[in-house]
């Protein structure tokens, strides 16, 4: 097992991560105090598989859990989902000191926090994040939000967990696609923030594509290091917890423009980043060769980093709409490996021409 710690001023908290990690759940929380039940959020999938051992471990420690169902995917996270949410939890006759547990991937954690930080003006949570995606990036910093038809994430809160518990034995049953997903953002911390891991993924990505679960500790623990001290720095996400942005400006309009129904989040963040690099090589930030080798990281995973693009039109006006526009496009770009930094006002123009090189119509 390890554990990382993170400290923000909204509240400081561990995130556990190893084998086995469910099942043992109790001895890694904190006391809930005056709680007498634990809701615990998933989709029918998840639930499935995990709701009984981590039922079983909270009735261990004196939590009676009770299921609350949302859907999956992007799916969950709307406002109509959260009322529901609400009202159940209300004629239920939760309070406040109860824990509400999100069971399940990044989505999940995105609308169980935001309930979370909003039913009785705040309860305690508790990420048990169930994919790569959430273990290593979305579970930790205290991110909550539901997406608007204008916008992913347009509507959310900070509310820092309890908990994170990230068990590496659920990642041995994720399906390929995604795995492949979640890989983007273990890509996007080499690439950003720890050199030390990029080397490792470029040099041998078998066992991590094999699910080895020492690997898979190894790479989840080294993932969530590197957040919790950005995190710890910036809480509110307004200076350093930006570089963590790399490759979802564009990946976020990506999956916006397609209805949340084709590319993963995972597999858009993975053009995002090629985007980014071949915008840095075009304005003389970053050397050439800078998107070879981050095309060349993302394909050994099995991630498509072309494919078709929605009109520059339409990109350009997605991007407007992103939380990070401020009074003109901003983007995260890198000097080379490890060197990320915040670029404002990037011209419409460089950005168009990068975005017609990579095949979007004009």
């Amino acid at each position: 097992m390890e554990r990382v710690s993170v400290t923000t001023p909204g509240g400081s908290y561990d995130v556990v991560v190893g084998s086995g990690v469910i099942e043992r759940a109790g001895d890694f929380l904190p006391t809930f105090a005056s709680a007498a039940t634990a809701f615990v959020l998933a989709d029918r999938g998840v639930g499935d598989r995990w709701f009984g051992a981590l039922a079983g471990a909270l009735e261990a420690c004196g939590l009676h859990a009770v299921p609350l169902a949302v859907p999956a995917g992007e799916d969950a996270k709307t406002l109509d989902v959260y009322g529901t949410l609400v009202h159940q939890l209300a004629t239920q006759e939760a309070h406040r000191a109860d824990p509400l547990f999100a069971l399940g991937g990044g989505s999940t954690g995105d609308v169980a926090g935001f309930v979370a930080s909003t039913y009785m003006r705040g309860m305690p949570f508790v990420q048990v994040p169930t994919t790569l995606t959430a273990q290593v990036d979305a579970a930790i910093g205290g991110k909550t939000a539901v997406n608007l038809p204008e916008g992913k994430n347009l509507v959310g809160t900070f509310h820092q967990p309890a908990a994170v518990l990230c068990d590496v034995d659920v990642l041995t049953t994720l399906g390929d696609r995604d795995l492949r997903s979640g890989l983007a953002e273990v890509a996007k911390y080499g690439l950003t923030l720890d050199p030390v891991l990029l080397e490792r993924l470029e040099g041998d990505p078998g066992p991590l594509l094999g699910r080895d679960p020492g690997v898979l500790e190894e790479v989840v623990t080294r993932c969530v290091r590197a957040k919790a001290a950005v995190v710890s720095r910036d809480e509110r996400d307004t200076g350093a917890r930006q570089i963590l942005n790399y490759g979802h400006t564009l990946g976020h309009a990506l999956e916006r423009l397609d209805r949340f129904a084709g590319r993963s989040h995972g597999e858009a963040i993975a053009v995002g980043m090629v985007f980014a690099a071949r915008l840095a090589e075009a304005r003389g930030l970053a050397a050439d060769g800078l998107a070879t080798r981050t095309t060349r990281l993302l394909s050994s995973f099995g991630l498509e980093t072309d494919g078709a693009l929605p009109p520059v039109a339409e990109v350009l006006a997605a991007f407007r709409m992103d939380k990070k526009f401020a009074g003109g496009m901003r983007f995260v770009l890198l000097r080379d490996v490890g060197e990320p930094v915040v670029v404002d006002d990037v011209p419409a123009d460089e950005v168009r021409r990068v975005l017609e090189e990579m095949g979007a119509a004009a």
